[in-house]
């Protein structure tokens, strides 16, 4: 009897366990799938006298990256955005987050700039919303402002081929059949 209750306890976490190892880190369910873009407004990186926001979100599905300077993985699937926004199937807006305005510009103008325009997010406020935990995050919104998936971490081709691209081309179909 004595050895009851850990052996319990102990089968418990070896479920846990099992059941945690088959989850993938990069599908973090988020609470705003399926809910309205949260509200902002931030200065547009590139000109501070110009503002960008959750309206400029409506009208046409889009992507929202959320991208920093001084973030590792975001120039490893920088290459993949600069491919996409070259091929024009979908507008990819930038939120640089937590960074300096200096930092952001230099490295879209050493690396390329795939961005329809990026909002400049320096105390992170905007993202904490979005529930932004890490950088890369890449966010597909609808044609009304809908956020529709979250895909945490870089971009890859796979990532792109099996679960972005039909849910943008759904999307897209959707709204021009609406």
């Amino acid at each position: 009897m004595r050895f009851v209750i850990p052996l319990i306890i102990f089968l418990t976490m070896v479920i846990f366990l099992g059941i945690g190892l088959k989850l993938d880190p990069r599908e973090v369910p988020s609470p705003l799938i399926g809910k309205p873009a949260p509200a902002f407004e931030l200065p547009q990186l590139a000109d501070a006298g110009k503002r960008f926001g959750k309206d400029n979100l409506k009208g046409q599905v889009s992507l929202l990256n959320v991208w920093a300077s001084w973030c590792v993985s975001c120039r490893q699937e920088h290459p993949l955005l600069v491919e996409l926004a070259q091929k024009n199937i979908v507008p990819i807006y930038g939120l640089d987050y937590k960074d300096s305005r200096e930092d952001g510009m230099a490295w879209l103008s050493r690396l390329g700039n795939p961005y329809v325009l990026s909002a400049f997010d320096a105390d992170g406020k905007v993202g904490i919303d979005w529930g932004v935990y890490g950088v890369p995050e890449t966010f597909v919104i609808d044609q009304q402002g809908v956020i529709r998936h979250k895909h945490t971490g870089p971009i890859t081709e796979e990532a792109w081929q099996k679960t972005l691209l039909p849910l943008i081309l759904k999307l897209q179909k959707e709204g021009s059949a609406a």
